[in-house]
């Protein structure tokens, strides 16, 4: 799965889901340009942390 700059991202588990929902349902002033950029920042990096963790013990995901 990638966004649209074409980085690899981890799929969207169920914790983040409903974090997005909540984020965008809730009633304090947020853009939901920035919501989507965070979670797709974070899905990124956390994609390289999974990367890497199997690269550093000699595993491929």
């Amino acid at each position: 799965m990638g966004d649209p700059f074409g980085n690899v991202l981890i799929h969207l588990s169920l914790a983040e889901l409903r974090r997005l929902i909540t984020r965008l349902t809730d009633r304090r002033p947020t853009l939901v340009e920035h919501i989507l950029h965070w979670s797709t920042w974070r899905r990124r990096r956390q994609h390289q942390a999974r990367t890497s963790h199997y690269k550093r013990r000699g595993h491929f995901p």
